[in-house]
């Protein structure tokens, strides 16, 4: 849950403005050990009905997926939504199906010119709740390489050594 506050000179107070409910349902948590993110989006997604239900449910897995921009469109693909009900689900149902991303047009422009440059793509970071409405969080990002990758471990390990010496003296 997110409160928005603002300050209201007249009274001198703080006055809550309205009340976000946000409800994260899947995270790509991989993402940020293996991209560098340069900008962050939010996009709403065209769904079905029983795609919805199993999303809140939080049957949903990001590994793998991929978001792109084809003929002016953008799409999240490789995507698993499994079936909210297997037995009553659908014999066209596609748990793969590609989502369309819904952006204003000024957005899939620019999304278009920078995935074109290279060493960029769109990778999804996660999916969550916002009043009601469920959005996909994706970010511009840079691949890492190994080697920076390695050295990330290393100083996290060097890190926690540190961290548990100081607690023990």
């Amino acid at each position: 849950m997110l409160i928005i506050a603002y300050y209201n000179p007249l009274v001198k107070s703080l006055d809550l403005c309205y009340t976000i409910y946000m409800k994260i349902y899947s995270e790509n948590k991989k993402a940020g050990f293996d991209y560098e993110v340069v900008e962050k989006f939010q996009a709403g997604m065209v769904l079905f009905g029983q795609e919805v239900k199993s999303i809140k449910t939080g049957h949903i897995n990001l590994s793998g997926s991929y978001v792109a921009v084809r003929d002016n469109e953008v799409f999240l693909l490789g995507v698993k939504v499994p079936p909210y009900q297997p037995n009553n689900a659908g014999a066209d149902y596609n748990e793969e199906r590609q989502k369309k991303l819904l952006l204003n047009k000024k957005e899939i422009d620019y999304l278009a010119g920078k995935t074109k440059t290279k060493g960029f793509s769109l990778i999804p970071l996660k999916i969550y709740d916002n009043n009601g409405r469920i959005k996909l969080e994706f970010a511009l990002a840079k691949g890492k390489k190994k080697f920076d990758k390695k050295e990330k471990i290393k100083k996290r390990d060097v890190d926690r050594e540190i961290s548990r010496e100081l607690s023990r003296n």
